[in-house]
C-alpha cells in the first residue's frame, strides 16, 4: 500500500470527477442545496431580524430584544447550517494486510476511504478518521480541503503493518472503535465503516459491533465498506500447509483435503451472511468490495445506485429541494 497508487490511477481520477455521492438522509448540515438539514423547515441558525408580519409569521420566532428596542415587534429568520461532518473509521488490524487477489486489503480499504472522502466533499465540509490500528483506537481531526486529505493519506501511508511489538494489554476490537466514534462525535453526519469483519462470530452468537453500529445508524447516515478476499472464503485441497492468524500470531499446522475444504467453505459462507444479516438490522448502507476485482467500478456501480436513491427520495419527500 502506498500513496502514490491512490494519486495516480487515471481511471479513479476519471471516475471521481463524474460521480458524486449522494447524502440521502436528514444531517445537520445544507450546503447549496447539496445536503438535506436534520430537521424540516427554514433551517436552525440565526440570521437577520425583519418586521413581524401577522399571520405568517410563528410568533415563536420573535426577537424581542430587537422589538424591545425599536417598540415594534420582529422576528429572526432562521437558515440552515452549511457543512456536513463525515468520520470515517478505518480498519488497520493485521487481517487487513492480507491480500491474493490483485492487491491486499489495506490497499482496497485506504482506496475506499479516499473515494467517500472525495465523493461527499463540498466547500466547507471537514472529514476525519478513527483508525483500529494494532489494538488501539487513534483519531485523527475533522478537517476539510485537499491538503487535509493528503496528510491524512500520509498519516495512514506511515501507519506500520504487522503486529505490535509489545501489545497492550487490552486489544481494541472493532465493535470498541465503533463506540469510541459514537462516544466522541455527537454531532450528526456521515459515517464510513471499512473493515473486513472477521471477528463475527459464525455459530449465531451476538455480533458484538452490531450494538454500537446500530446507535450510530440512529444519528448518522452510516456507509459500511467490507473488505473481502477471495481466499477468505474458500480454500484449494493442497494437503499439508502451515498457517498463521495474522490477529493472534498463532501458527498451526493443518493437512487441508476436500472435506476440510468444503467445512471451511460453508463456514466462510455462514460468516459472511451473518455479517450481511447484522447491517441488515442496522439499517446501513452496505459495499462490498474484493482484492480480486475492480474496486473504482464497483464503487462507481454503488455511487450511481446511490444517485438514483437519492433522487427517488426527494421525488416522494414533501418540501425537499431539487
Amino acid at each position: 500500500m502506498s500513496e502514490p497508487v491512490i494519486g495516480t490511477d487515471p481511471r479513479l481520477r476519471a471516475a471521481l470527477r463524474r460521480l458524486d455521492l449522494r447524502i440521502v438522509h436528514r444531517l445537520e448540515g445544507l450546503l447549496h442545496g447539496e445536503h438535506l438539514g436534520l430537521r424540516l423547515g427554514p433551517g436552525s441558525e440565526a440570521a437577520e431580524a425583519r418586521l413581524y408580519r401577522p399571520g405568517e409569521d410563528d410568533v415563536r420566532r420573535m426577537d424581542w430584544a430587537v422589538t424591545a428596542r425599536t417598540d415594534t415587534p420582529h422576528v429572526r429568520d432562521l437558515v440552515a447550517d452549511r457543512e456536513l461532518e463525515s468520520w470515517t473509521l478505518l480498519d488497520l488490524s493485521p487481517s487487513m494486510d492480507f491480500g491474493t487477489g490483485l492487491r491486499p486489503k489495506r490497499e482496497v480499504a485506504v482506496g475506499a476511504l479516499v473515494a467517500a472522502n472525495l465523493l461527499t466533499q463540498r466547500v466547507g465540509d471537514r472529514f476525519g478518521a478513527h483508525f483500529l490500528h494494532r489494538g488501539t483506537v487513534r483519531r485523527w481531526p475533522a478537517r476539510s480541503g485537499k491538503e487535509a486529505l493528503l496528510s491524512l493519506l500520509a498519516t495512514v501511508a506511515a501507519a506500520p503493518t504487522g503486529d505490535a511489538e509489545h501489545p497492550a494489554a487490552h486489544q481494541a476490537t472493532l465493535a470498541d472503535a465503533c463506540a469510541d466514534l459514537v462516544r466522541t462525535r455527537r454531532r450528526r453526519g456521515l459515517r464510513v465503516v471499512i473493515s473486513d469483519f472477521l471477528d463475527t462470530p459464525v455459530t449465531g452468537e451476538p455480533v458484538p459491533w452490531e450494538r454500537p453500529l446500530r446507535l450510530m445508524a440512529s444519528r448518522n447516515q452510516v456507509l459500511v465498506v467490507e473488505v473481502i478476499d477471495p481466499r477468505e472464503l474458500e480454500v484449494p485441497p493442497i494437503g499439508n500447509v502451515t498457517l498463521r492468524d495474522p490477529r493472534t500470531g498463532r501458527v498451526r499446522q493443518m493437512r487441508l483435503t476436500r472435506t476440510v475444504s468444503e467445512r471451511y467453505r460453508r463456514a466462510a459462507h455462514a460468516q459472511r451472511e451473518a455479517i450481511r444479516a447484522a447491517l441488515r438490522r442496522c439499517g446501513v448502507h452496505h459495499l462490498v468490495l474484493r482484492t480480486d476485482r475492480d474496486w473504482v467500478l464497483d464503487t462507481a456501480r454503488f455511487v450511481i445506485h446511490q444517485r438514483r436513491t437519492a433522487h427517488h427520495l426527494a421525488r416522494h419527500t414533501p418540501g425537499t429541494p431539487r
